[in-house]
């Protein structure tokens, strides 16, 4: 591991690579808020020529509000620079598995998944539909039409979203189980949360099953489909997160380097510990740090 403290270790770490693969939340933003001096590094990184594309495990939004969240921050940036697990999970079903269209999907998740599932043609249910759901021990009818169960970050997950999801997947012969990707927190508006791969646990544990997918960082599936997607050289290419388990993972698996930030999950400490298995090729306190004189 390196730490790029000067200017010119910076510079160097900017011209050595042509592609930059970002992490959004602990890395550009927590929450709501900007991290200070982002759109700075940003607007350098594109002044240089680099190509920027944001790959992001949350699935609460589509691609689209992803884009719009990036510009209301003054980040520069298009659709097709944009790769969501919820994206990733609608090109899996589609593309991979040819999900049959007289099937659709139970959600437990948000609009992000619903929106990019129907982008793909795929019909849905659950989600919003079920979001103030109260749970009344009534048995949950039969659905035979409903072909995969989605799990992704849902925060207004309860109790009718798993008893629907767990009679699917116990009743319905060939019922897929996919999860969007395994994060078990995020970061938001100073504090670490449950992420999706919590949310899934109760379901994983009723069932005894483990999901036969996980779209998200770190699965190589996902980097292989951005390589495939865009036309990348992994020797140019650097991926640039704040979480070791799935940011650093996902880029080391894929042999490709990574950057490490601290403004997000993983702490120097933690990073720095003998006990620690995943290293970053470099870290930075802030990824604001690389703009900075």
């Amino acid at each position: 591991m390196k730490e790029l403290v000067t200017r010119e270790e910076r510079k160097e770490f900017i011209d050595k690579f042509d592609n930059f693969l970002f992490d959004c939340d602990g890395v550009l933003w927590e929450g709501t808020k900007l991290i200070p001096g982002v759109e700075k590094a940003m607007e350098e990184l594109r002044s240089k020529g680099k190509n920027i594309y944001f790959v992001t495990n949350n699935s609460t939004k589509s691609r689209k509000s992803f884009l719009k969240k990036l510009q209301d921050f003054g980040i520069q940036a298009s659709l097709h620079e944009i790769f969501s697990s919820a994206f990733a999970t609608a090109a899996y079903l589609k593309q991979v598995v040819h999900f049959p269209p007289e099937k659709k999907v139970y959600i437990v998740g948000m609009e992000g998944i619903r929106d990019e599932l129907n982008a793909e043609g795929i019909r849905t249910c659950g989600a919003e539909e079920d979001a103030h759901a109260v749970f009344d021990s009534e048995p949950i009818p039969d659905d035979p039409e409903v072909g995969a169960v989605v799990i992704g970050l849902d925060l207004h997950v309860n109790y009718t979203k798993y008893a629907k999801a767990f009679t699917y997947l116990k009743r319905n012969p060939g019922c897929r189980f996919i999860l969007t990707n395994g994060d078990t927190t995020f970061p938001t508006h100073g504090m670490i949360v449950p992420g999706a791969g919590s949310i899934a646990m109760p379901i994983i544990k009723a069932l005894n099953r483990e999901p036969e997918a996980v779209l998200g960082k770190p699965a190589q599936n996902m980097l292989e489909t951005i390589f495939a997607e865009y036309d990348l050289q992994p020797c140019k290419t650097v991926m640039i997160g704040d979480r070791l388990d799935t940011d650093i993972d996902f880029g080391n698996q894929g042999g490709i380097e990574t950057l490490c930030v601290l403004t997000g999950i993983t702490t120097k400490e933690e990073m720095l510990s003998p006990t620690n298995k995943i290293k970053p090729t470099y870290y930075i306190p802030s990824f604001s740090d690389l703009a900075s004189e």
